[in-house]
């Protein structure tokens, strides 16, 4: 069997392969389950081997690249346009291995390992921001109900926590209960955020390219990493146009028979690799620190 392009829609358990040879024909049409796969491939003369830049897709790729493959990773959205008909595995399949053919195709950088894992640190450190904002949030509005107004922001509950006192006497009993188990799991929070950026400076000091990106102006070690980390190489990219594209950093357009009509910024990028950077003041801020600063 001589195969020369397989499209490979992978899932959870079960994969789809499609394999063409030299001149387009189908030499392969076959559904191999996930611990099947890499003996299937170990069969195969190196060839090329499409795949949609999907979850789990960076592992396989260098599952594969690992055993003389030349494995491309296209964008899902890229991929759709060759889907001929209805939607299944196998037309899936069957797209990936005619897109991974083109010549205008745009791939995706493999990830390393180590760099998936600092983009597993941004995160769950975004995971974890969004939670303590959501807990603050509530212990505003709770707050509010008995007539305590503070500004917003994290830095601002320092403000409230004196109505948290025993001897505050402002809020009954059970209410003040209920506001310490919110302000106890903002805490935790906020050490487990303090944890997590402890590491990525850890990391941030050990990475030049990291380091180099830090000396750009409005840039911190936390939008550096995230940059090192997405970005492997930075000669994929022909300009700093096509990079802020890639971001999503361009407007939309909807230009049509010569006239250029252009919107807001399209947001269309990798926005899970670039979470949104947190001031010096609120980074790290402490509950139980503000309260002992506050005595």
């Amino acid at each position: 069997m001589q195969v020369s392009t397989v499209g490979l829609d992978i899932a959870k358990n079960v994969f789809q392969v499609h394999g063409v040879d030299d001149r387009g024909r189908i030499v392969l049409r076959r559904k191999v389950r996930r611990d099947q796969l890499v003996a299937l491939f170990s069969g195969f003369e190196p060839c090329r081997v499409g795949i949609e830049a999907c979850a789990t897709a960076h592992y396989w790729a260098r599952e594969l690249s690992a055993l003389g493959h030349d494995v491309r990773l296209m964008p899902p959205a890229y991929v759709k346009a060759y889907v001929k008909r209805n939607k299944n595995d196998g037309a899936d399949a069957e797209a990936i291995c005619e897109a991974v053919t083109r010549p205008t195709m745009r791939f995706v950088p493999i990830k390393s390992a180590e760099a998936q894992s600092v983009l597993m640190l941004h995160r769950a450190r975004h995971l974890l921001v969004r939670q303590r904002t959501a807990k603050v949030s509530a212990m505003r509005a709770h707050l509010a109900e008995y007539g305590f107004v503070a500004a917003k922001g994290i830095s601002r509950l320092r403000d409230l926590l004196p109505l948290l006192e025993d001897d505050a006497g402002m809020l009954p009993e059970l209410a003040r209960q209920t506001l310490r188990l919110i302000a106890q799991l903002i805490e935790a929070l906020t050490i487990q955020i303090r944890k997590i950026e402890t590491e990525l400076l850890h990391w941030h000091r050990n990475n030049a390219a990291s380091q180099r990106l830090e000396t750009i102006p409005g840039i911190g070690f936390i939008t550096a990493t995230a940059l090192a980390a997405t970005v492997h190489d930075a000669g994929a990219f022909r300009s700093g146009r096509q990079f802020a594209a890639w971001l999503g950093l361009v407007p939309r357009q909807n230009s049509s028979g010569g006239k250029e009509r252009l919107g807001g910024i399209s947001k269309m990028g990798d926005s899970l690799s670039m979470p949104p950077a947190r001031g010096r003041r609120n980074r790290g801020y402490s509950l139980y620190a503000a309260q002992e600063h506050q005595h």
